[in-house]
């Protein structure tokens, strides 16, 4: 039986990499590097879900990121929330770097978890990524915080096992901006919706839908999101994952 003293030692030094296993490390170099190694892209889905912002990964899904991101998600180690907000940030400043917007504030809006999913798993791992991601880019100089305004306003089904067009139908009008959230979104600076994993893109192009929904309603809108009439139709609005889905899975392009 494991004593109260070796539980309290694992919270403070991990018992395995959350990536390959290693024994003693949160991520070990070789999975750190796996993750926060390569510079983040531009990622697209194919196919392309309509009001898709544009997106920026740190990293494909697969082998030890895989592994890293299921073990916080799945598994409950919640240490490597840093690294991966670490990774997250990134892709944030890829995504900023690219629209033209470093240097500015940053507002962190996270996909939303459905509430059963937070009961099952203890937390809700794409806002405490979101989190970490927010202190290290605070560390780095850009002020940011995060706003959890979206929220699911009817239940969706399970998304495993769907294809592209099955979950662009199954989200379809399933998210909202909480009641206020439009007013603190519009005080200033960039928004940038952040999801620890991309796939098909059907959920984070919800969340744009439901926040270009908000602001309609809204005189004053940001700057952020005032341009949605883009030639895509994504505007000046931006997302960022730690991963997105790699071929075997659903077809992402790199850029």
């Amino acid at each position: 039986m494991r004593g109260w003293w070796q539980d309290l030692t694992d919270l403070v030094l991990p018992a395995e990499c959350g990536g390959c296993g290693r024994a003693r490390a949160v991520l070990c170099p070789a999975c750190r590097t796996r993750l926060m190694g390569a510079a983040p892209r531009r990622v697209r889905p194919v196919p392309e879900p309509p009001g898709l912002p544009v997106v920026h990964a740190a990293a494909p899904y697969e082998d030890e990121v895989r592994a890293a991101l299921l073990a916080h998600k799945e598994r409950g180690a919640l240490v490597l929330a840093g690294p991966l907000g670490v990774a997250l940030a990134g892709a944030v400043r890829a995504g900023l770097a690219s629209g033209g917007g470093r240097g500015a504030s940053v507002l962190l809006v996270p996909a939303p978890s459905a509430r059963r999913a937070v009961r099952a798993r203890g937390h809700d791992p794409a806002r405490r990524i979101a989190l970490a991601a927010a202190g290290e880019l605070r560390r780095a100089g850009t002020p940011a915080r995060v706003l959890a305004v979206l929220r699911q306003r009817r239940a969706v089904a399970d998304q495993s096992g769907l294809n592209s067009r099955q979950r662009l139908d199954n989200l379809a009008g399933a998210l909202e901006v909480a009641a206020g959230g439009a007013r603190l979104l519009a005080e200033g600076g960039r928004t940038v919706l952040v999801d620890d994993l991309m796939t098909t893109g059907a959920s984070l192009a919800e969340a744009a839908r439901a926040l270009r929904a908000a602001f309609a309603d809204v005189g004053d809108m940001p700057q952020a999101v005032a341009g949605m009439g883009g030639p895509n139709g994504t505007g000046d609005l931006l997302s960022a994952a730690v991963v997105a889905a790699s071929p075997s899975s659903f077809e992402i392009n790199w850029n």
